[in-house]
């Protein structure tokens, strides 16, 4: 009776130790939940145009599911799909009466053990690309990382301490045949 007992508690301690596990793999850091719940907010017709076009490049490159819908207010990926860890988008654009607008963003999954990538981690990422561009980049995308892509140079600083760097648009890897993904490039206007 003792060896069931003692067996049977060493069991849920095992499983409370791997759920303890996940839980710590899945917390997500203050500065990349800070990052991801920012307001994304365009103030020009011209700076929300290119907004719009970097947000159609960024999901167009980092959804495992096709793009199911584009107009000048939403781009939404199909998905998710039951059972799947890949993140399923959808970006909004709320234009203002002054001419400004507000991007947002959700991401989610259908899968009881999480998503992959985080989505407050693609959240933060997808705010850095659409207000920096593709040519100022901080990290790699963990494609480019996997593949050994180095990262360019970091851009000048300017006397008033704004980073100045051409638009270059970063081939994405295995465009035409990755999944989700269009055999037509996306770049920003």
């Amino acid at each position: 009776m003792k060896k069931k007992f003692f067996g049977a508690a060493a069991l849920w301690a095992a499983a409370l130790a791997l759920l303890a596990g996940c839980a710590v793999q899945d917390q997500v850091s203050s500065t990349t939940m800070e990052q991801a719940t920012q307001p994304l907010t365009c103030m020009s017709k011209a700076e929300c145009d290119a907004w719009w076009a970097r947000a159609q490049v960024w999901v167009t490159n980092h959804s495992e599911y096709k793009i199911q819908t584009i107009t000048n207010s939403i781009i939404m990926t199909a998905g998710p799909s039951s059972g799947k860890r890949a993140l399923a988008y959808q970006i909004t654009k709320t234009p203002t009466n002054e001419g400004s607008a507000t991007i947002g963003f959700a991401a989610h999954c259908d899968n009881p053990l999480g998503c992959e990538p985080n989505p407050w981690q693609a959240g933060a990422d997808f705010k850095q690309f659409i207000r920096n561009g593709p040519g100022l980049r901080i990290t790699a995308t963990p494609q480019a990382a996997q593949a050994g892509v180095a990262m360019p140079p970091p851009a000048p600083v300017s006397p008033s301490g704004v980073q100045v760097s051409p638009l270059e648009q970063p081939v994405p890897l295995n465009l035409e045949t990755g999944p989700g993904q269009s055999a037509t490039p996306l770049t920003p206007q």
